[in-house]
């Protein structure tokens, strides 16, 4: 019998996903992973540093190698960067029992609520928040399907669609043909109490329920967010609560700003438009005054470049990749 495991994948000196098609080439490669290695995907959740997945599988390993070796090279080419993309051995954790599971996989599908990139799970469309009782909850949408010819697009060389699997005109595989969600809605039980589950706040009651499940290790928030080096838990319990800092530039938000206004001033138009093209000292260069103009409360669109919103030296760092160990 397969194990169920929680799985993340992060990326600590680096954003893994810069803009949307990265965040669709990351699901992509997930479902093509779990298709090849027979496993059974119960929910996902992709952030831009980072991402969680809750399996079923013999190899969750294999499974989270060949994910990463698809996306990379992806990621590489694209950027023209060089080198192993996310940490060497990613975050796993063994999860047994129905309230043990029940736990991780609010967490993961929370993750949009959890890291304030949303003020409902359903709103983040980058996880699987949307695919479990789509009838009841009213979910059901007729989604625009690419023509066969240009899947190729959104697949590795040489790969073709699984059996079995959908891609919409964004060249996303559909969520919902990959992710188990028969399986997920037998735990859950009802709709109401799905929704229960992602509306509920985070209390000692969940730790309690679980030791008495079984002698495990209680899967918390903390547990779940280990893998995401300098994350602080914490912050979650505040967003939970559909808390949206909207003051806060997203890292989708800074490097678009930094891939699409102002690398082209750096870089000639036969060049490639990437981070990974500058020198290290440019790149701590724009840092330097992207840092500036937050502090000042001024962000090159309207009074200044960040557009009135803040950002953190962390966020510079990381979305001008200035501690990664490649260059």
């Amino acid at each position: 019998m397969r194990q169920t495991y929680h799985l993340c994948l992060s990326s600590h000196d680096e954003v893994m996903y810069r803009d949307e098609e990265d965040l669709i080439m990351g699901f992509n490669s997930l479902a093509l992973a779990v298709f090849s290695t027979e496993s059974r995907l119960l929910a996902e959740a992709f952030m831009p540093t980072h991402n969680h997945k809750a399996i079923q599988s013999d190899f969750p390993k294999e499974l989270v190698k060949r994910e990463r070796y698809t996306f990379t090279r992806y990621f590489n080419a694209k950027y023209h960067r060089l080198g192993r993309l996310g940490e060497r051995h990613p975050f796993q954790l063994t999860v047994n029992g129905i309230h043990h599971t029940l736990t991780m996989l609010n967490y993961i599908i929370r993750q949009g609520l959890h890291h304030g990139l949303a003020t409902t799970p359903f709103d983040y469309k980058h996880c699987s928040a949307n695919c479990y009782f789509r009838n009841d909850l009213g979910r059901t949408m007729e989604e625009k399907l690419i023509l066969d010819e240009l899947q190729y697009k959104y697949l590795p060389e040489h790969k073709k669609l699984p059996p079995g699997y959908r891609m919409n005109s964004n060249g996303l595989i559909l969520r919902t043909d990959v992710v188990d969600s028969k399986y997920v809605e037998e735990i859950y039980i009802t709709p109401r109490n799905f929704l229960f589950q992602m509306n509920k706040l985070t209390d000692e009651k969940v730790i309690q329920i679980q030791m008495e499940e079984n002698n495990t290790q209680p899967v918390t928030l903390d547990l779940i967010e280990r893998g995401v080096k300098e994350y602080d838990y914490r912050k979650s319990l505040v967003f939970e609560q559909g808390r949206v800092n909207n003051s806060m530039l997203t890292d989708l938000e800074l490097c678009r700003l930094i891939d699409t206004v102002i690398l082209p001033r750096y870089l000639k138009d036969n060049e490639a438009q990437s981070i990974y093209v500058l020198p290290k000292a440019k790149r701590a260069e724009i840092g330097n005054t992207l840092w500036l103009e937050s502090r000042n409360s001024f962000g090159l669109q309207g009074n200044g470049i960040l557009n009135k919103k803040k950002t953190t030296a962390d966020q510079i760092r990381r979305c001008l990749a200035l501690n990664n160990s490649t260059d």
